[in-house]
């Protein structure tokens, strides 16, 4: 069943099982046909039947998961709110770390420095825990509730997602340092039982020397009240030592994660710089001319097709159009990647976005707004970074257990270490680092992100991947198949050569002479002859009585004198022999040329060859794809000879010869009965079946609409040097997700072991200290991103 398929923002989510319940509550909704929440760009795309459901109810289904559906905006206006949000966000997270720094760093010291052995580090008295046990909690206790009052959040979603029976990590946190500041109030509490018995026993040791009247029982006096302090210390001593305190370690798991929350905003924005720098470029106004010929600046929304535009020296371009007047050089780098700038004059094509670096264009608009090529491929960039790789399968379904299984582990092995120990301390030591060490974040962040830098980095040279899986599928091409025409080659018909039959005789005569003929010829080959004449500067008279010889040429008088072009079929019809140039005609064909014989005035009179000539940038490229382990096929509807001379030129493997377009995708199909894994490069609308049979398809950007519809990959350039470029991105940002993946799951496999005390228990090794475990949480996610960013480094 077709369906209607929508992108919602969604806001509030945390972590990857945060994106794993609203793609769950979203697919599970009546008429959503699939539906796909990407952590990195904070998307849901939704397909459903607008028979059964509309975008209103599935904002409903987000909201009741728990998290904002924000609104849906226009590219341009998207990318403004998008950057004024995430601004404020890691504006708020640098605030937020910095106020519970602020606390953290004396909490710490506070709670550290005493325990610190063989270091005498300066101590306030009057805050010693030995001797003012009470008011050493209370500090602690007013120095941990701002850092908890910053962190607010961590409470309110965390446990809100864990009432409603879908935890995240923001409900571990929470869990974790609720257990933390719990514990520690009930220790201050104990503390504070233990100083009013020690305040008791000393009332009772002053009453008792008080009692004491001999003059002898004054030293005794003395003695007793020195044994009532050193008692009150040691009872002070003893209650600290039973009953730990956990604030520190509440406040910094805080402000580590905090820390962490912040580098991984930063980062998380910096992997959509090149889809931003896209919607950055379209101008928001425009120069139009009205009837009378009057210039006026107007907003770009009031722009509509068949308006006339000016655009000046140094202006962008705002509108796809034609040029009507005007000559100019427009770099047009945004759309293709070619740095150099392209020669445009009247009826040339322009693009929004490119800019006019020479003279004044006026411009006829075609398409404004979302309908500019600019905006096409913003969205297919933003489509592809909001899909999902299959690589991503594995991640995605751990995710969605993710955090009720870790708690299920922090509970176990916290009982598990109290039945052994029957120490409270040890054993909550234990359940909070399990807890805070596991990270969703990690597994959620890790083939998003490098998804969004890489489609991101193809898209700035050029290559518009549409899919996740596209990009996936392109790192395990084996064979490369080209059609011919068009891609290999220029895809128009060329004169190549000129060979007059006497060594004396002027090429320029000849060409002009069988242009002259060929004018009224309806044929590519007779056409490319005049091309060739004129882009020489030749002056071509008129023919008449034109007439054309099917199969075999055409015939002319050219100013009195009588012109045969056509075949060696031609010539045995006339009677006439080919005068030593079958020898030449032979080698010529053998180069994939096509060779045609001139006849003037019965007397054979040369040859001129035409071929569709082989494009600069295709032997470079296919030496490139064979150095990548790639086989290179070209598929073409020539002859096997002409074929092999074109293959032998650019140096293809196989040749597939004499195949009928509509035969093309079954040609593919038996590439891949072969155990191959294809990619087809076509540009044409007889390429489009064989695009899509192909594992990937990809088309030429100067080919027609209907090959880039089918197509998995769109070369916005006609150069080939581009395939094994997008090849090659495709291989790096796999590996960069094999890498994320494997930190990601060895991450959790190992640290959440370690922290339930693993190690402590088979080798007798340490403990691992919550904050540590906090920090380490923090920057696992930090890895990941940092490590997809990489990508932004790769050269084509």
């Amino acid at each position: 069943m077709d369906g209607r398929t929508i992108t919602i923002p969604v806001g509030g989510m945390t972590c990857a099982a945060c994106s794993a319940r609203v793609e769950r509550a979203l697919a599970a909704a009546d008429g959503v046909l699939s539906a796909s929440v990407n952590l990195a760009t904070e998307k849901a795309t939704v397909t459903f039947d607008p028979a059964a459901t509309d975008e209103a109810l599935l904002r409903v289904v987000i909201e009741h998961a728990g998290y904002q559906a924000l609104e849906t905006l226009s590219a341009g206006e998207a990318a403004a709110a998008d950057r004024a949000r995430k601004a404020a966000e890691i504006r708020t997270l640098w605030i937020k770390f910095a106020v519970a720094a602020v606390f953290a760093l004396p909490l710490l010291y506070l709670a550290m420095a005493p325990m610190i052995p063989g270091l005498r580090l300066p101590y306030p008295s009057a805050l010693d825990p030995m001797t003012h046990p009470m008011t050493n909690a209370l500090v602690q206790l007013a120095l941990v509730i701002p850092i908890c009052a910053v962190g607010y959040r961590f409470y309110t979603v965390g446990y809100k997602a864990l009432f409603t029976g879908h935890p995240n990590m923001d409900s571990l946190i929470a869990v974790g340092t609720t257990a933390a500041v719990g514990y520690s109030l009930y220790s201050t509490w104990h503390i504070w039982r233990d100083g009013a018995q020690m305040a008791a026993a000393a009332a009772v040791t002053a009453a008792t020397a008080v009692a004491s009247t001999a003059a002898g029982a004054m030293a005794d006096m003395g003695s007793m009240a020195n044994s009532a302090a050193n008692a009150t210390a040691q009872m002070a001593s003893a209650a600290m030592a039973e009953h730990p305190l956990y604030f520190e370690s509440a406040g910094v798991i805080i402000t580590l994660i905090l820390l962490g929350k912040a580098l991984e905003a930063r980062s998380k924005g910096r992997t959509g710089e090149a889809i931003k720098k896209l919607m950055g470029l379209a101008p928001q106004t425009a120069t139009l001319i009205d009837t009378q010929g009057e210039e006026h600046e107007v907003s770009i929304a009031d722009v509509l097709p068949g308006d006339l535009v000016l655009v000046r020296p140094g202006e962008k371009v705002p509108v796809d159009g034609v040029v009507r007047t005007g000559k100019s050089a427009v770099d047009e780098s945004m759309l293709t990647g070619e740095s150099m700038p392209v020669g445009k004059q009247a009826g040339d094509t322009v693009y929004a976005a490119s800019l006019n670096t020479a003279g004044s264009l006026r411009v006829e608009a075609r398409a404004v707004g979302a309908d500019t090529a600019l905006a096409g491929i913003i969205r297919l960039v933003e489509e592809a970074q909001g899909s999902k790789a299959p690589i991503a399968a594995l991640a995605d379904k751990v995710s969605g257990v993710f955090v009720p299984v870790v708690i299920a582990i922090a509970v176990l092995a916290g009982l598990a270490w109290y039945l052994g120990t029957r120490d409270v301390t040890f054993a909550l030591t234990i359940f909070i680092s399990v807890l805070v060490i596991a990270c969703p974040c990690a597994l959620g962040l890790a083939t998003p992100t490098a998804i969004m830098v890489g489609t991101g980095k193809g898209a700035e040279n050029g290559i518009l991947i549409k899919s996740g899986e596209a990009l996936e599928t392109a790192h395990l091409i084996d064979t490369i198949v080209f059609d011919k025409t068009g891609t290999i080659t220029q895809g128009t018909p060329t004169v190549t050569d000129v060979v007059p039959v006497d060594d004396g005789a002027d090429d320029d005569d000849l060409l002009r002479l069988v242009a002259a003929a060929e004018r009224d010829s309806e044929h590519p080959l007779g056409q490319a002859i005049v091309a060739g004449a004129t882009t020489a500067g030749l002056d071509v008279p008129v023919a008449t009585a034109f007439e054309s010889l099917t199969g075999r040429g055409i015939r002319a008088v050219v100013q009195g004198r009588e012109v045969l072009v056509g075949n060696a079929g031609l010539l045995t019809e006339r009677g006439l022999a080919p005068a030593g140039l079958a020898d030449v005609a032979d080698r010529l064909a053998t180069e994939g040329k096509t060779p045609m014989y001139v006849v003037v005035d019965a007397a054979v009179a040369g040859i001129i060859a035409v071929a569709d000539v082989i494009k600069d940038s295709s032997p470079a490229a296919i030496a490139r794809l064979h150095d990548m382990g790639i086989t290179v096929v070209m598929i073409t509807g020539d002859n096997e000879r002409t074929a092999a001379a074109i293959a032998g030129q650019v140096g293809i493997d196989r040749v597939l010869a004499d195949v009928l377009p509509p035969d093309k995708s079954e040609e593919v199909k038996k590439l891949q009965a072969e155990g191959r894994k294809v990619a087809m490069v076509g540009d044409g609308i007889n390429d489009a079946p064989a695009l899509a049979q192909a594992d990937v398809g990809i088309a030429i950007g100067s080919g027609t609409d209907v090959a880039m519809e089918s197509a998995d990959v769109v070369l916005m350039r006609s150069d080939l040097r581009e395939v094994p470029t997008a090849i090659a991105l495709s291989r790096r940002t796999i590996r960069i997700i094999k890498q994320n993946l494997f930190w990601a799951f060895g991450y959790n496999v190992l640290g959440i072991p370690v922290a339930a005390g693993v190690l402590r228990l088979l080798f007798g090794g340490p403990l691992l200290n919550p904050m540590i475990a906090a920090a380490a949480m923090s920057l696992s996610s930090v890895s990941v991103l940092s490590n997809a960013l990489r990508l932004k480094r790769f050269r084509a």
